[in-house]
């Protein structure tokens, strides 16, 4: 009876999806309106060289992503975020040798056409990860400043009008005795790399430097990418929020003017008092660090006891983001994750208990804004330690040398992963996959989740139950959590304080019922349920 019913809400929520496209697109002077929705969406995160692998070199390619669009579609997906595709010699591609070409591995110019073209007709939005923070090495840019700095005597200056490029990074005379700064080639100066010396950090000072990556920008907007991930946004200047603000303002001003529509997320990896901050830029989302890894609030409400770890601390965290964000910016859109390429695998903070990992799952992807999962997070996939670890092969099939599958990055060390692949998971109502799938629909057949404006029902005080509701467009709704591991839970909404409720549908990780009877909601252990208005 569950699967059937299952079946039969993912065909409605498909329906009701098609439905309201098509309304969309008839309503005309409503541009604006759809243009801000549009940006509310589950993103799924890509790691290109490991997802899957379309000619059996054992890396994955942008074919390889094609042949997996309807698997990312169906589960609900309708956001992807490709971390960086450009040429670069390392394994994670953040150093970049050219931001107009394709990395050879990945494939061709034309196979990321044709990935743009088959995500639109999805209607999924595909965004890229634009690295502006450094270079490559050997990057034109870099290159030809170092021949420059080569050719000087003894007694010439360097001058930015002689070499533009010279005044796109930071160089010094003589040895700063920094483990940031690196001598360049044959020269007497040092050049700025804070990530490595195969990433030297560009200078924004330059105006040159601005306009070639605005031209960058237009070249990849106007090969229909749907906005950018912005790498490392803090370290511009490290150490100068204000002036990362600015590079940010400057980025968010050039993209809009060429696409209002465009979506731009950064990655200011630091505290909420200070990534709240560069919502002044006007950037739309940047990631909430607060409830990510782990340390942050969802580890901690799963695996932490104490009031301060609790459902209602975790109810708390969620208003009090919020309002933090939008002193800065009013329709700011919040950016989840629970982990991502940097960070090891969530199973491994749960201990690899499924139950654990399912409960996580909803408390990150049924937060307000655009909700990032990471490839493989939706199988309870195995990595920690080095970094490559983190970025495993896409577990598609328990045979290694089953087609799509990947061999990882060089220096990966083996992984076992705890649980089934993704093959075997598509077939069983109780596993991780099915979880995610479910809790990702729920998301996307109830508006309010993603777009509401969060408030705590502080009249419930039980501290294993997170009670809050979401209002948008006039509308609220009431959700609640148990994040009790063992037991069941009632709470009393009463038709007095709250009207006639109904239930729009529930989340249960040992697949029991969630009721509500004579204004009692009951709910296993760790579940969680949507309540809307029973219009009489």
């Amino acid at each position: 009876m569950k699967q059937a019913w299952q079946k039969f809400r993912r065909s409605f929520a498909l329906m009701l999806a098609l439905v309201v496209m098509l309304s969309t697109l008839s309503a005309c002077g409503k541009k604006e309106k759809v243009d801000l929705i549009d940006n509310y969406r589950t993103w799924y995160e890509i790691f290109v060289y490991s997802f899957c692998d379309s000619d059996g070199d054992g890396i994955g390619d942008l074919q390889g992503v094609i042949s997996k669009l309807d698997y990312i579609s169906d589960m609900g997906f309708n956001g992807i975020w490709l971390m960086p595709i450009m040429p670069s010699n390392s394994y994670h591609k953040y150093d970049v040798k050219d931001y107009l070409a394709i990395d050879p591995a990945y494939g061709t110019m034309d196979d990321f056409d044709q990935l743009v073209k088959e995500c639109n007709k999805r209607g999924i939005k595909l965004i890229i990860d634009l690295v502006l923070n450094h270079t490559s090495p050997e990057h034109s840019w870099f290159a030809a400043a170092r021949d420059y700095l080569e050719s000087l005597g003894p007694d010439e200056e360097p001058s930015a009008e002689e070499c533009q490029y010279y005044g796109y990074y930071n160089f010094v005379k003589g040895d700063p005795s920094s483990n940031v700064w690196y001598k360049v080639g044959s020269s007497d100066y040092y050049y700025e790399g804070q990530f490595s010396p195969e990433m030297p950090d560009v200078n924004f000072a330059s105006q040159e430097l601005r306009k070639d990556f605005e031209d960058i920008m237009d070249f990849w907007l106007d090969k229909g990418v749907g906005g950018f991930r912005l790498d490392a946004v803090k370290e511009f200047y490290s150490g100068a929020p204000s002036k990362n603000i600015e590079v940010l303002t400057w980025v968010n001003e050039h993209v809009k003017s060429v696409d209002p529509n465009a979506y731009i997320v950064g990655e200011c990896w630091d505290a909420l008092p200070t990534y709240a901050q560069y919502y002044d830029s006007g950037v739309n989302s940047f990631f909430d660090f607060e409830f990510a890894g782990p340390t942050g609030t969802i580890t901690r409400t799963i695996n932490y006891s104490g009031a301060e770890n609790s459902a209602q601390a975790y109810a708390k965290a969620l208003v009090r983001v919020q309002n933090a964000i939008r002193e800065y910016q009013e329709d700011a859109i919040d950016a989840p994750f629970f982990v991502n390429h940097d960070m090891a695998r969530a199973a491994g903070y749960m201990s690899y208990d499924a139950r654990k990992i399912k409960m996580a799952a909803a408390l990150n992807i049924l937060m307000s804004g655009s909700a990032f999962v990471y490839y493989g997070e939706e199988i309870g996939m195995t990595g920690s330690g080095r970094d490559e670890n983190k970025r495993a092969p896409m577990f598609w099939s328990a045979d290694a040398g089953a087609e799509g599958m990947t061999k990882g990055p060089k220096d990966m060390e083996p992984q076992e992963n705890h649980f089934a692949s993704a093959e075997e998971q598509m077939q069983a109502e109780d596993s991780i996959y099915s979880f995610y799938k479910d809790t990702i629909l729920l998301r996307n057949q109830n508006p309010e989740i993603a777009r509401g404006t969060v408030a705590r029902l502080e009249e419930v005080e039980d501290l294993d139950i997170a009670a809050i509701s979401k209002t948008y467009d006039g509308k609220t709704i009431y959700m609640l959590y148990n994040i009790s591991e063992t037991d069941e839970k009632q709470v009393e909404m009463s038709a007095e304080q709250y009207g006639s409720l109904k239930v729009a549908g529930y989340l249960s990780v040992d697949g029991g019922e969630v009721t509500l009877e004579d204004g009692t909601v009951t709910l296993p252990s760790y579940s969680v349920v949507v309540l809307v208005e029973n219009p009489k």
